[in-house]
């Protein structure tokens, strides 16, 4: 592996932690250079390509930081877990990370108008929405009876190029690690929905 490689990598995910560190909305634009303009960004409700948080290009992927730097929580890498790797032009890197949140009463509101537009947008039977709403509505309960400090674990990984300009990401991955059923489920059948 080239030693040089290693460094402009890791200064290329430094740049990027000190960008959701700082949460400068005015400097989304410039921070999205970061990224190939082909890029594909799947953020940790990704499903599909090009739905939810899978994007496949640098403009659409900036909604998904410019979401992030407003209302998500805070994102930190543990840097002394960061594995680099290249060959030629090309690099991978992969990372553990927290994301830190402080999450309040507010939460039961925010969780009774999420389902007002569920309940009327959600493509499922009635039995299937009720059983959505008593599963949500308990696991709300249960997670802020634990407290209102949330820190969530979280893995990056990301494939990265050499070009013109520099090291770039080509390919990012957010994911919470669980070993939990997860949160989606497919709806069988030709127009599969996923809820």
């Amino acid at each position: 592996m080239n030693e040089k490689h290693t460094q402009h990598i890791h200064a290329l995910v430094d740049q990027f932690q000190q960008g959701y560190i700082a949460r400068d909305q005015a400097q989304v634009d410039a921070f999205m250079q970061l990224f190939t303009p082909e890029c594909e960004v799947i953020g940790t409700g990704g499903q599909r390509p090009g739905v939810s948080e899978w994007y496949l290009d640098r403009d659409s992927a900036r909604a998904l930081v410019a979401g992030d730097w407003q209302g998500w929580g805070d994102l930190r890498l543990e840097m002394d877990t960061l594995s680099i790797h290249s060959h030629g032009d090309v690099g991978w890197i992969a990372v553990s990370a927290t994301v830190s949140e402080h999450v309040g009463e507010e939460t039961y509101q925010g969780f009774l108008d999420y389902l007002q537009e569920f309940t009327a947008k959600a493509p499922m039977t009635a039995r299937q929405k009720l059983l959505y709403i008593l599963r949500g509505g308990s696991n709300t309960l249960y997670e802020l009876s634990r407290g209102e400090d949330f820190v969530w674990p979280l893995r990056l990984t990301a494939v990265v190029v050499r070009g013109e300009a520099g090291w770039q990401f080509a390919q990012m991955n957010f994911s919470f690690p669980t070993i939990y059923f997860p949160d989606v489920r497919r709806i069988p059948g030709e127009d599969a929905q996923w809820y």
